[in-house]
This record gives structure tokens, C-alpha cells and sequence, in this order.
């Protein structure tokens, strides 16, 4: 018999809650808060308050959603980290009573494993091709831009990643300089579309072996930005489009230029997808191309699974519950976790 798995993400300003029957999604709802919008960024205090505001309702929602009652729920799932703290708190506060109070275990996930977890998500409707071990997988998101060595279910390792700013951080922050309303990476990846990608060209960083870094490319587009807008002071406005394709192409080129390299030296082909920034239609079509240049099996994932969402840790949960990985009511969250 499968069990039925809750699953609770609360790790930044999304609180999500998703019933899994097995490896089948049966319901994934997430409430978003649009509170941070005019302050260019997440705010943490604000963002722990909505979570208790919103845990309850989404919570009622998924369930009711997947039709199932609180008794036939076999386990909870939450995100034990990494995080804001205040917001791991309110998920795994409740997550924790939810247990208890139905007798229940309790298992503890790790939000990076659950991004890259997200490929065995299958849906009622249609079944998908899952990877196969070993595989590798390009984890990109606001906080983090990594290569994972993906062994196992639950043995993975981090064979590359940012020594400073992630790539969807980088998206962000070069859209604020450019004036866009944050969060500012959709809007790169909107306007990049109608833009030229060769219109202008702005500097990689040479960094050893697999690992990543952005600051610099950062700091080279403020500097860049501003000696143009001193000779053109309307520059950015006159020139949205190509800069946008421009800084996409350079971020997605660094991305792909050292995942290239991991595959070549591990023999991999197996290559996946996953955290927010894999929504960009630029680093989608990239996976694609490596896909007919390189010969590799590529899996990139559904849109509702690339942003933070509880599916995602409903079926990592599932893959401990298997193995009666189970953690105790002392159990508390992590602000940093390694994967």
C-alpha cells in the first residue's frame, strides 16, 4: 500500500503544502506573498508572519484538494532548511504538532535535495521519464547555483558551485540597477526575448574547476551601466531589450560552461534541471542545445516545480519513508544546510 505523505515548505516567502499518494501528486497548493514587492526583496520578519497567517488555510486546502482526511496521512514532510529561520520555524512548528497530534512520523527534508528530487514527482494524468543514477544536475536558484553528482535517492554531492552570488541573485540585482521592479529575473528572461544577445558583452569570471561565481559579473554591469548613462542618460530605457538578452546569454553561457565540463570529465549524459532560475527560457533552450550537441538525456522540470513548493518535499519524503528515516519532536530548523 503507498502512503500518503504531507508535505510543508515554508523556507523563504512561499508557504506550500502538498498531498503525495505514493510517487503521485495529488494536490501541491502554494501562497505566495506580494508584501515584498516594494521592498525590493524578502523581508524576513514580514515573511514569518504571513507563514502563520497562510500555514492553516493552505494546509486545509491541499487536503481538500486531494480528498484526503487528516487520518489517512501517513507521515509529514517538512523543510528543515536551508532558510530563513522564521519561516522554518512556522513550517516546522506545525508540522511538528500536525505529528503529534495524529501519531504519526516525522521526517525532516533537505530544501536543496528537494529541488533535485522534483524529477520523480509523477503526475495522475501522465507518467514522465525520471533520470537515471548517476546523474548530474544543475541546481540554480536565488540562493544557490550548484552542480550535483546525484548517486542515489538520498546520496548526492556538490561538485561545483558559487564561490560568492548565485545566478538567480545576479538576476535580481542587475534588474534593480536596471530599475525593474523585483522579483526582476522573469523580467530579464521577458524583455531578453525581443533583445539582441550579441548586442553587448560583459565579462565571465575564470574560476578552478566546477565552481561558480557572479559578483563580478555584477559589478561589472553596474560600472558599465554607468559610464553609458553618463554619455546617454536615457541608455538603459533605449537599450532594455538587448541588455536584458545580453546579461541572459552571459549568465546562462557561465552556467553551461562548467556543467559542459562536469559531464565530459565524469562521463555523464544524464543531465537535469532544477530550482527557480530553471523556469528561465534561456537556460532551457541551453539544455536543449546540449541535448543535440552533446548527445545527453536531459530532464528539465514542469513550471510548478521549480519554484520552492511542498511537492517537491512530499516526495523526498516519500524516498525516507521508505527507509524509516524518521526524526524525533527535538528536531529544530537549520538556517544553513549543506545538501
Amino acid at each position: 500500500m503507498n502512503p500518503i505523505i504531507l508535505g510543508i515548505e515554508s523556507s523563504c516567502d512561499d508557504t506550500s503544502a502538498a498531498i503525495i499518494k505514493g510517487d503521485t501528486i495529488l494536490s501541491n497548493v502554494i501562497a505566495g506573498q506580494k508584501v515584498h514587492e516594494e521592498y525590493g526583496g524578502v523581508v524576513p520578519e514580514l515573511a514569518s508572519r504571513a507563514h502563520q497567517q497562510n500555514i492553516i488555510p493552505v494546509v486545509h486546502k491541499a487536503m481538500k484538494d486531494a480528498k484526503v482526511t487528516p487520518e489517512e496521512i501517513s507521515a509529514v514532510a517538512f523543510t528543515r532548511g536551508p532558510g530563513l529561520m522564521g519561516s522554518l520555524l512556522v513550517g516546522t512548528s506545525f508540522a511538528k504538532g500536525f505529528a503529534l497530534a495524529r501519531k504519526i512520523p516525522l521526517i525532516e527534508v533537505n530544501h536543496l535535495q528537494a529541488h533535485v528530487l522534483a524529477h520523480f514527482i509523477q503526475e495522475s494524468d501522465s507518467k514522465h521519464e525520471v533520470p537515471e543514477f548517476p546523474f548530474l544536475c544543475l541546481l540554480v536558484s536565488g540562493g544557490n547555483s550548484q552542480i550535483v553528482l546525484v548517486k542515489d535517492h538520498l546520496e548526492m554531492e556538490i561538485i561545483g558551485q558559487t564561490i560568492d552570488d548565485a545566478a538567480g541573485e545576479a538576476f535580481d540585482k542587475c534588474a534593480k540597477v536596471m530599475g525593474l521592479p523585483y522579483p526582476g529575473g522573469p523580467l530579464i528572461d521577458q524583455f531578453s526575448k525581443d533583445g539582441n544577445p550579441d548586442a553587448f558583452q560583459f565579462s565571465k569570471p575564470r574560476i578552478a574547476d566546477f565552481d561558480y561565481s557572479f559578483s563580478g559579473l555584477k559589478t561589472s554591469f553596474l560600472y558599465f551601466l554607468r559610464d553609458h548613462i553618463k554619455k546617454e542618460p536615457d541608455f538603459i530605457e533605449n537599450n532594455k531589450n538587448d541588455l536584458c538578452a545580453s546579461l541572459q546569454k552571459t549568465i546562462v553561457d557561465i552556467l553551461m560552461d562548467k556543467l559542459i565540463a562536469a559531464s565530459k570529465k565524469t562521463g555523464i549524459k544524464e543531465i537535469a534541471l532544477a530550482g527557480g532560475v530553471s523556469a528561465n527560457s534561456g537556460l532551457r533552450q541551453a539544455f536543449v542545445d546540449g541535448r543535440e550537441k552533446y548527445g545527453w538525456n536531459i530532464y528539465i522540470p514542469e513550471f510548478s516545480y521549480t519554484t520552492d513548493n511542498a511537492a517537491m518535499i512530499a516526495i523526498t519524503g516519500l524516498f525516507k519513508f521508505r527507509k524509516q528515516e524518521f526524526v524525533g519532536q527535538e528536531v529544530a530548523p537549520y538556517a544553513r544546510m549543506g545538501i
